[in-house]
């Protein structure tokens, strides 16, 4: 079963910061511009890191050329 977390994301932060503001809810500093999706790439990058996931696992559903974005994180396949 796939769950949804939403992201406000601030690029070009002077350096990467991630703040948990509510159970599913996330504030977000990239140092990332947002071209070319590099300030996506980091954003997912440091979102695997903290919730201790692969980078495979986590999909962009909604907002990708926005600040506000709705993330799927994948179950693990293998563990069923």
């Amino acid at each position: 079963m796939k769950s949804h977390i939403t992201v406000r994301v601030r690029p070009r932060a002077p350096k990467p910061d991630l703040e948990q503001v509510g159970e599913r809810d996330y504030r977000i500093s990239v140092r990332a511009a947002p071209q070319d999706g590099r300030a996506n790439a980091e954003l997912l990058e440091l979102l695997s890191k903290h919730l201790g996931v692969p980078r495979s696992r986590l999909r962009i559903v909604r907002g990708a050329k926005a600040r506000a974005k709705l993330i799927a994180v994948d179950p693990d396949v293998t563990s069923r």
